[in-house]
């Protein structure tokens, strides 16, 4: 009697997990027009960054295409969850940061510019090394 309890307790218990993954799961439909409107917004986005000159410019367009890389590598971890598609969001991330920094760095004068492009390559090695440690 009590072996039953543990049995359905467990198969309760397993029942519920696999559902809760099943709904986090998108269907190929779904993910399709996920896809779809992360473009859309990314070239809503880049066409934004038009009005803006120079350096402003680069930046908002970094922002822009980071921004895309991201909701992409995320769009990947939800429709196919895996442990690369995990550590690929984090990267995208990572990359699209300091993407965004060094083009901030470009603002300041030649000896602070050399200086603010160390420190975003340092933070970048760190997040990198970081999320090189969870994949592991």
């Amino acid at each position: 009697m009590k072996s039953s309890h543990l049995t359905l307790i467990a198969l309760t218990a397993g029942l519920t997990f696999s559902l809760a993954a099943q709904a986090q799961t998108l269907t190929k439909a779904e993910y399709k027009a996920e896809k779809d409107k992360i473009s859309a917004t990314y070239k809503t986005e880049r066409a934004a960054c038009n009005s803006d000159k120079g350096n402003a410019k680069d930046i908002c367009v970094a922002q822009a295409k980071g921004k895309e890389r991201v909701d992409k590598a995320n769009l990947e971890d939800r429709y196919k969850p895996t442990e690369k598609t995990r550590h690929n969001a984090r990267m995208a991330k990572i990359d699209a940061d300091h993407a965004v920094a060094k083009e901030r760095c470009d603002d300041q004068p030649s000896a602070a510019k050399e200086k603010c492009e160390a420190e975003a390559k340092t933070a970048h090695n760190k997040a990198k090394e970081e999320a090189n440690a969870l994949k592991k």
